[in-house]
């Protein structure tokens, strides 16, 4: 399937040149001068996941949605981890300059949640709002306790080793198949979404899964020998390390003196980020799966939505304004799953403009 086939009537598709990378943008246009939502997706995917959802948008509003570097038609640049998820969100933030937006507001999915705070971060100023959708825990993926505590000084099982190798070798080969539970397909089946959601377009959501690149450089990235169970720690290149705990903290958005308002939703079947996931390596220890755990006092599962609310709970103490929404029936796509929830919600805090200082 081509990117332009598996584009929705009403959104266009262009390469924006900018002084990082040539950036892949969809667009859904506004009618009228207004505000301008900009989509950061995760892992594994693709700006064409947020399609359905930038055409719900009131026509008022201008939707733009970026191919991060590696996926989609995006071009394919090295992640350098130690960075943390820096070297997206800079792309970001170089698109919406290029294309001469002073302010946004700002959707993130996933590993896109962490991008978009490290945004918020950087260039408070610049940002209307924030919409987190199922995002990637503030002291990053796996390896820490409730306040952010590292269990290692190495980040022992957590970035680029964790991948599954045939996930990985079905995504270089274009696997388009349910044959395996190691495929796209079935990956998206049984953790994107929550059991019995079904979709007409879920070619395309496969298409924009195999549209991740793959190597060292980009998924999964690279991993280091580590002394500590299960033998394996971050590396310092690649997707997954940019969010270990070691590289990747943006907890630091409850010091901001300017707080724009946050919307964070999350669906309570949601597969990948949880309390307890078994996309955690210290969850699959703990049920057996991975032998050799060393123990809930040595390698716990990460709390990741309980991090998540901690933070944000420090946000609001701090003089900012969040809402939270645990949708039923939903895996790890509120966009897909529940549109109208989003949507809405969504709409609700754009109304929010201003921002605590």
């Amino acid at each position: 399937m081509s990117t332009a086939s598996a584009l929705f009537d009403g959104i266009a598709a262009r390469i924006v040149p900018t002084g990082r990378l040539r950036a892949n943008v969809l667009e859904r246009p506004a009618d009228q001068p207004g505000d301008t939502v900009v989509f950061v997706h995760g892992n594994c995917s693709s700006a064409l996941f947020f399609q359905p959802t930038m055409l719900a948008l009131p026509p008022s509003v201008r939707a733009l949605a970026v191919d991060l570097r590696g996926f989609g038609d995006s071009e394919t640049l090295p992640v350098d981890a130690t960075r943390g998820v820096r070297d997206f969100s800079d792309d970001v933030w170089s698109v919406v300059d290029a294309l001469g937006i002073d302010r946004v507001h700002l959707v993130g999915w996933s590993m896109g949640g962490g991008v978009v705070l490290q945004q918020l971060l950087d260039r408070p100023d610049a940002v209307a709002s924030v919409t987190l959708i199922s995002p990637v825990a503030p002291f990053g993926f796996g390896g820490t306790t409730l306040d952010g505590t590292r269990l290692t000084a190495d980040d022992a099982g957590v970035g680029g080793g964790g991948a599954s190798p045939d996930f990985v070798a079905r995504l270089k080969a274009g696997d388009t198949t349910d044959e395996a539970p190691t495929s796209p397909r079935s990956v998206f089946r049984s953790s994107y979404v929550a059991p019995g959601y079904t979709s007409e377009h879920e070619d395309i959501w496969v298409e924009s899964m195999l549209s991740t690149k793959t190597g060292e450089d980009n998924y999964p990235g690279d991993l280091q020998a580590s002394e500590h169970w299960p033998g394996f720690a971050a590396g310092t290149r690649g997707v997954l390390n940019t969010m270990a705990p070691r590289y990747f903290d943006v907890s630091g958005i409850v010091e901001l003196a300017r707080k724009p308002s946050v919307l964070w939703i999350h669906g309570l079947d949601d597969a990948i980020v949880g309390d307890e996931t078994f996309f955690d390596l210290n969850t699959l220890g703990k049920a057996g799966v991975v032998p050799g755990w060393p123990g809930e006092q040595v390698a716990p599962p990460q709390p990741m939505v309980a991090q998540t609310r901690q933070v944000l709970d420090s946000y609001a103490d701090a003089g900012g304004r969040y809402r939270e929404i645990a949708q039923p029936n939903c895996g790890h796509s509120a966009h897909l799953e529940h549109q109208d929830v989003v949507v809405a919600a969504l709409l609700e805090v754009m109304g929010e403009t201003g921002a605590t200082s």
